[in-house]
């Protein structure tokens, strides 16, 4: 093989992540690495909020395609970006790395208010246009008004510094990989119990094509056994709910030897309102009979909350 070719997105949080991988990569082979920059859908179309985007899959799915077509080896995800299922023919040859996975509420220093919830001044104006943090923000306060907020994770931040908004919400990974400084901000960091984040926050993935069989070799030296086990847990819950990245369900989960646990909620809405939040905990060593209990409990809440 003359060279491994990485597919990825043309942000600067999606460079940092392929730019990593080409480091670890560096560390267990001799075969150069050269980067492929595609644009996916969800780059393309920022005028328009998640939900009414067609199709699955906005940032993944020109990648996945150019994977098929044989036009690059590799492409590195955020795990909460890539769909559950995915093409056949191709494999998440790896997981790991996985990165601080709490949410963080980014504020402006004159809408910040310590004696709310979230830190937000009451009737303040949140940027999110992600279902799972809406519904979590409208159960802790309900009092502010939530704006669909797009872009890459420098442009989100410059429209909160713009006035915009009062608050925004972002995986504190991104940030922390980006090094930002965000000291004219407030920065209030989530604990997971309290709001919680995608599943696979945090987790970087590698989608590779299954018949290719030399990669994958080299690419399963970075695979991270308990980010694949924290994979199946919280991954495992979106696959069950059959839902992607616009299902309104939260989840973390723990490792402690040979003992797991898993955390989640799931927004209940009626119509256009958010009604309630489902929640569930559970503690096994069985990742499926854990899914399969939280899935089960979450779907009877919300039965009966709408």
């Amino acid at each position: 093989m003359k060279e491994i070719v990485i597919g990825t997105r043309g942000s600067q949080l999606a460079l940092w992540q392929a730019e990593f991988i080409t480091a670890q990569l560096s560390k267990i082979t001799p075969i150069p690495v050269r980067l492929e920059i595609i644009k996916t859908q969800g780059d393309k179309i920022q005028h328009l909020s998640f939900d009414k985007l067609e199709g699955k899959g906005f940032f993944t799915k020109e990648l996945e395609d150019a994977l098929l077509e044989s036009n690059i080896d590799l492409a590195v995800h955020s795990l909460k970006d890539l769909m559950t299922t995915m093409p056949d023919g191709l494999t998440l040859a790896a997981t790991g790395f996985r990165e601080d996975n709490r949410e963080a509420v980014l504020i402006r220093k004159e809408s910040f208010d310590p004696g709310q919830p979230l830190k937000v001044k009451r009737g303040g104006i949140i940027g999110s246009s992600s279902v799972r943090r809406q519904c979590q923000i409208v159960d802790l306060s309900p009092d502010l008004t939530i704006k669909d907020l797009r872009g890459n994770v420098p442009t989100r931040i410059n429209k909160l510094r713009e006035g915009q908004y009062d608050a925004i919400i972002l995986a504190f990974a991104g940030l922390k990989r980006l090094e930002l400084d965000l000291s004219d901000l407030e920065v209030q960091i989530q604990e997971c119990d309290i709001f919680l984040p995608a599943p696979g926050q945090g987790i970087l993935g590698i989608q590779t094509r299954e018949d290719n069989t030399e990669v994958n070799e080299v690419i399963a030296k970075l695979d991270d056994p308990s980010a694949r086990t924290q994979t199946g847990l919280e991954r495992g819950l979106l696959a069950r709910f059959e839902g992607g990245c616009q299902l309104p369900l939260g989840v973390y989960s723990e490792i402690d030897g040979e003992n797991l646990s898993l955390h989640a909620v799931l927004g209940c809405r009626r119509e256009e309102r958010w009604v309630g939040l489902a929640k569930y905990s559970e503690s096994g060593i069985e990742i499926e009979p854990m899914v399969e209990n939280a899935y089960k409990n979450l779907t009877t809440q919300c039965e009966s909350m709408i």
